[in-house]
């Protein structure tokens, strides 16, 4: 499978780090705002022997139009920025490549665009692509319809740097039926992330805890929706549609 990764900050570095370690996928390219490392490999930057070219690119000097038809994928990551979408998703879209996007916030205007893409291609989208906190967003779902009278907290701490209430909170908390002002958030240090659901029974308390200790984790969930979706037919997905026949008894 080809890969065009849209994005190369911290995560983005992380994620084409597991994408050259696994044979089922190949990665083309990567396309960046900055012309820093233009026209230098990925496997090079790592310092790593690969028969995968892994070209970067500048978004200032090279089109998506240009480099789908110098180097066509059939999928593509992003792990750019909320406008990201706008420089390749109609472009792909009309060549039906399939589009996985990580972006943490989208507004309104930019969830409209994803729905009107996946009427030609697959699309999918989460705020957080790690398994285990999307395995957490499952149980803590399963744990409130049992007891839908429990006290709920949702806990999210992350980087000083980190601007905004965690998408992933976010969404946990629309999932529980709790208000996002309610969300409780930690800004220090270097914290990757961490998502704590607190449920407050009368005489128990049962705590959903999700910790990235490493960037790479957001690679392994890229791996593992790419590969679910290899067969998918064209439409907008998200992790619960992937996860669903998993927990079929």
């Amino acid at each position: 499978m080809k890969i065009g990764l849209i994005g190369f900050g911290k995560t983005g570095k992380s994620v084409a780090s597991i994408l050259l370690e696994n044979k089922k996928f190949c990665l083309e390219w990567v396309l960046r705002q900055s012309t820093v490392l233009e026209h230098r490999s990925v496997p090079e930057f790592f310092g790593i022997q690969s028969d995968e070219p892994g070209l970067i690119y500048s978004s200032s000097k090279t089109t998506i139009e240009e480099l789908l038809n110098k180097h066509p994928v059939d999928v593509i990551i992003d792990f750019s920025s909320s406008d990201g979408i706008y420089t390749y998703g109609e472009i792909a879209a009309k060549r039906k490549v399939k589009i996985i996007s990580a972006i943490s916030h989208y507004k309104e205007k930019e969830l409209q665009l994803l729905k009107k893409l996946a009427h030609n291609t697959t699309v999918f989208w989460s705020p957080n692509i790690t398994l285990g906190v999307n395995y957490l967003l499952f149980a803590a779902k399963f744990l409130k319809k049992i007891a839908p009278w429990v006290d709920i907290e949702v806990n999210e701490e992350h980087f000083k740097k980190k601007e905004g209430t965690s998408g992933t909170a976010v969404k946990i908390a629309e999932a529980l039926d709790i208000d996002k002002k309610d969300i409780n958030s930690v800004r220090a240090g270097g914290i990757v992330g961490k998502h704590e659901v607190i449920f407050g029974f009368p005489y128990q308390t049962v705590r959903l805890i999700h910790e990235s200790i490493s960037r790479e984790a957001f690679g392994n969930g890229v791996v593992f929706v790419a590969e679910n979706l290899e067969h998918k037919q064209k439409g907008l997905y998200n992790f619960e549609d992937i996860l669903t026949p998993y927990f079929a008894v």
